[in-house]
């Protein structure tokens, strides 16, 4: 198993979680030098908040760190990152980001290249089946954040 496939498997561990206690499937791990520094899981839902995306959840579990070491980082998430979650990617240096599924929404991909972010897709269809079971149950929640985004 590649480095890529056992991390990404993380990230959809928390993908899982965030379902099962509920939520909005997406999960994101953040790892350094073959190590997770933090993993986190949409919990807009379970804390009722405007911004607790998967990828935010994974940098606050991560802390605060030297940009040395968010610039040898990949983040691992199961759904492409939305602007939000892409400015803070680009504003903590993370140069490269592991990306599930980007079917159902395709959020900040064409802007992450142009501030140097290497994306790799993985067209994961667990992703995508966890995401379309979500949308079909609980349209509304979807479309707080997501509708044309």
């Amino acid at each position: 198993m590649t480095d890529d496939a056992k991390f990404f498997e993380e990230a959809v561990a928390e993908a899982r979680k965030g379902r099962d206690e509920g939520g909005i499937p997406i999960g994101s791990v953040i790892v350094v030098d073959g190590k997770v520094i933090g993993r986190g899981h949409n919990q807009r839902v379970q804390r009722n908040s405007a911004v607790l995306h998967a990828e935010i959840d994974a940098l606050e579990n991560a802390g605060r760190q030297p940009h040395a070491v968010y610039e040898r980082a990949t983040l691992y998430t199961t759904l492409t990152p939305c602007y939000m979650c892409a400015g803070a990617v680009v504003r903590a240096r993370i140069p490269r980001i592991v990306i599930g599924e980007n079917s159902t929404l395709n959020g900040a991909e064409e802007w992450l290249p142009t501030m140097g972010v290497e994306l790799v897709i993985l067209g994961s269809e667990e992703c995508h089946e966890m995401m379309a079971e979500f949308i079909a149950r609980e349209p509304e929640i979807w479309d707080e954040d997501y509708i044309g985004a």
